[in-house]
């Protein structure tokens, strides 16, 4: 859950005259963050920004466990950053050195504070919903007016049958998939039994005969190209998609839902592994996507919401009144979110998600 902007290079702004030069370097997820905050960011610090991405946290974990691959600020999603404090791969944060924290969003640091308590170690970047993405005339094609507003369009197979021959693409995010699996049967979406992870994917492998590809960045181009018409995707990512297409004139219409069911909500952070070899410049950077004029931005570009309240007023109206991006409170009362299972659950995740996948 966000065009690559691979190893982007920003040479605006050298060190400092008489001292090496200074840099930072990034590791986010792809098409998420306006490229212009890290051509200001330099303008303005001196600092140049080595900028890489990756499309799913086991990547970054991967990496992280390996050590920091000489990443200063990298971003993972709440479970997986709750296990890589536990396995000490982060440094704590210097306060100190953030004196943007106070724009934080209260309620967001709250939850956050589920997986990193005090929030010591991370600062909320982006939060979002998964839901449902959809092309709306190829599905009016097919189901005619009736609108799209619970998992029972994705999660039942004689349902999505339907839109098989027009193309479904679903995130290749067991968390995401077998939480919001298992609130649709009304079990708690944060379980670690094996026996209600086992019923998720059995309703999940149950689908895979329609699913065209598990993939958690390629929809959003599918989407915007007309290629697949319904994606289990991320909000901000639907939207980018809608954009797309736009931008296009081609004639493609996305839309989004979270189904009236609930959803997951997810939370990415800012954090610096414990190795970070420009912990200055990474706290500096921080700090930097703190500011409500810069987290606006990247919401504006990215069309997730972020984690600094006094953004909201400076976000374009279409984003900041949009209830799938900024859900309202009945819809922020439905939503749920996970913690990261131990390693032996871990194991019966890993395999029974990969049994979704392939039938074995």
């Amino acid at each position: 859950m966000r065009s690559i902007f691979a190893l982007l290079l920003l040479a605006l702004g050298a060190g400092a005259a008489h001292g090496a030069e200074r840099v930072v370097n990034i590791f986010n997820w792809s098409d998420y963050i306006d490229p212009t905050v890290l051509e200001d960011f330099t303008r303005e610090t001196g600092v140049k920004v080595v900028y890489d991405t990756f499309d799913s946290n086991e990547v970054l974990e991967t990496r992280l466990l390996a050590g920091s691959a000489g990443y200063d600020v990298v971003v993972p999603s709440a479970t997986f950053l709750q296990r890589e404090i536990k396995a000490g791969v982060f440094r704590p944060l210097d306060k100190s050195k953030l004196p943007n924290l106070k724009n934080v969003w209260p309620d967001i640091a709250m939850r956050l504070s589920r997986y990193d308590p005090g929030n010591a170690f991370a600062v909320n970047y982006m939060w979002f919903t998964t839901g449902i993405a959809f092309n709306v005339a190829k599905i009016k094609e097919r189901i005619g007016d009736k609108p799209i507003v619970s998992w029972d369009q994705a999660l039942k197979p004689d349902n999505l049958r339907k839109f098989a021959d027009c193309g479904v693409y679903v995130l290749d995010s067991p968390e995401d998939l077998f939480s919001t699996t298992l609130n649709y049967l009304k079990l708690d979406p944060n379980s670690k039994e094996p026996g209600d992870i086992r019923r998720a994917a059995d309703l999940l492998s149950g689908l895979r005969r329609y699913i065209k590809k598990f993939h958690s960045s390629e929809y959003i181009n599918a989407l915007a190209n007309g290629d697949i018409c319904l994606a289990i995707g991320w909000a901000g990512d639907s939207f980018q998609a809608r954009n797309r297409a736009r931008e296009a004139a081609n004639g493609v219409e996305i839309a989004y839902v979270i189904p009236q069911e609930g959803a997951l909500m997810s939370l990415d952070n800012l954090a610096i592994p414990k190795d970070a070899p420009h912990p200055d410049e990474a706290h500096l950077f921080i700090d930097f996507l703190l500011r409500p004029d810069i987290a606006a931005r990247n919401t504006k570009v990215t069309h997730f919401a972020n984690g600094v309240a006094d953004s909201r007023p400076l976000v374009d109206k279409e984003i900041a009144d949009n209830p799938a991006i900024y859900p309202d409170t009945a819809a922020m009362r439905k939503l749920f979110t996970v913690t990261a299972p131990d390693l032996a659950i871990q194991k019966i995740v890993t395999r029974e998600w990969t049994r979704v996948k392939t039938g074995r």
